[in-house]
């Protein structure tokens, strides 16, 4: 009796565990050294319920880096010893971002890792953005686009990435593609540019 109780009580435990677990996994698989840093990130952000502080705190870590040339050269100076970079990281950043953010950092430090960190946070980003749902798309045209123009281009956009996701639409011109238009939506990339056309005839001819 007290056996199959202990199995019930055990069985009820582990798919509690199983549960917690499932939701705190992120949302797509990364793979690489740069994803298993965000990806024990995300857990460990989630799980303290800071998922969105952590991906601002990351992304002003990578702001700064790329504007400031000294924390920049902090980061990537190989000649400092892996202790002194965790005490410096200790004293820039205690007190001042969530307990996640400062053990991922300390961690690159004690790993000589901080090189990577901008890497880090769009990896991060990446989850992030796999979380809500947001798919991003880049249109490059031969000329800026109108608002009439970009909202057609972002309502095709939005009945092809699938429901309850949302487009973060980015525009770039490019006088070379001549005209039509060149769409990159996640992974994805399709050429209706003039140019690409021409060269697709070139190819016929020659």
């Amino acid at each position: 009796m007290l056996s199959s109780t202990f199995r019930a009580a055990a069985k009820r435990t582990m798919s509690r565990t199983m549960a917690t677990e499932a939701a705190h996994k992120p949302p797509i698989d990364l793979h690489g050294m740069h994803a298993r840093y965000a990806n024990a990130t995300y857990v460990a952000a989630s799980k303290a319920s800071v998922l969105d502080t952590v991906e601002a705190e990351l992304n002003g870590i990578k702001l700064t880096a790329s504007n400031s040339p000294a924390f920049q050269s902090f980061l990537e100076n190989p000649l400092i010893s892996r202790d002194q970079k965790e005490k410096t990281v200790a004293e820039l950043m205690k007190g001042k971002v969530s307990d996640v953010t400062l053990n991922l950092m300390l961690t690159l430090a004690g790993n000589a890792r901080l090189v990577d960190a901008p890497k880090i946070a769009d990896t991060y980003s990446q989850l992030m953005k796999a979380k809500r749902g947001e798919v991003e798309a880049t249109i490059i045209s031969a000329d800026e686009l109108t608002k009439t123009q970009l909202d057609t281009v972002a309502a095709a956009m939005k009945s092809q990435v699938g429901k309850g996701k949302k487009v973060i639409l980015s525009t770039e011109v490019d006088p070379s593609i001549l005209g039509g238009l060149q769409v990159q939506i996640g992974d994805q990339f399709l050429d209706l540019s003039v140019g690409s056309k021409i060269d697709s005839i070139s190819r016929t001819v020659a």
